[in-house]
């Protein structure tokens, strides 16, 4: 039983992690400005929270922060992005992992930070990127003005959805 730990796992080194109210106010709040974000914009989005991926021949496993896929788990069954809340220096490399894991892209979030970064995986190693491939519709500036942990979550996404509907970023036309 591991409740309230987070797990990560890399060819032998094991971390486990009990997250910060810091770091569970930001993962909660990205996770509902995306998902705030999917629906404005009618896409099948798909959380899988904190769910445990692992790739035993390659001696790595983890709980992402949240994660998402567009539209139903591939026959990889790992997700197209995850979200990496970054309050402590990790004992793991996370990064590691996610790249023999084969996740598309991990995003980040540190406190203090303007902006969360976008990752993409290239063959094997993740490379800083400007916007999603995954999500390329979606502002990352814009959405990341309104992770501020300490405020209260519903008003945060209420005022994204104001500000998306304000700039056009609303359903799009069926």
């Amino acid at each position: 039983d591991h409740a309230g730990l987070k797990i990560a796992y890399l060819e032998g080194t094991l971390e486990l992690m009990s997250p910060s109210t810091l770091h569970e106010d930001a993962k909660t709040i990205i996770a509902r400005l995306i998902e705030v974000w999917a629906m404005e914009r009618d896409v099948d989005l798909r959380g899988f929270g904190g769910a445990t991926f692992r790739r035993e021949a390659k001696e790595r496993g983890l709980e992402a922060d949240e994660c998402y896929t567009l539209g139903r788990l591939d026959e990889e069954g790992v997700p197209d992005i995850a979200i990496e809340v970054v309050v402590t220096n990790p004992l793991v490399d996370k990064m590691a992992v996610y790249a023999g894991l084969g996740v598309p892209e991990v995003w980040e979030w540190h406190p203090g930070a303007s902006a969360i970064v976008v990752f993409r995986l290239d063959g094997d190693r993740y490379h800083r990127h400007e916007a999603s491939a995954v999500l390329p519709d979606l502002d990352i500036v814009q959405l990341s003005q309104f992770v501020r942990p300490g405020e209260s979550q519903t008003a945060l996404a209420k005022a994204y959805q104001s500000a998306l509907r304000a700039t056009g970023a609303g359903p799009r036309p069926r």
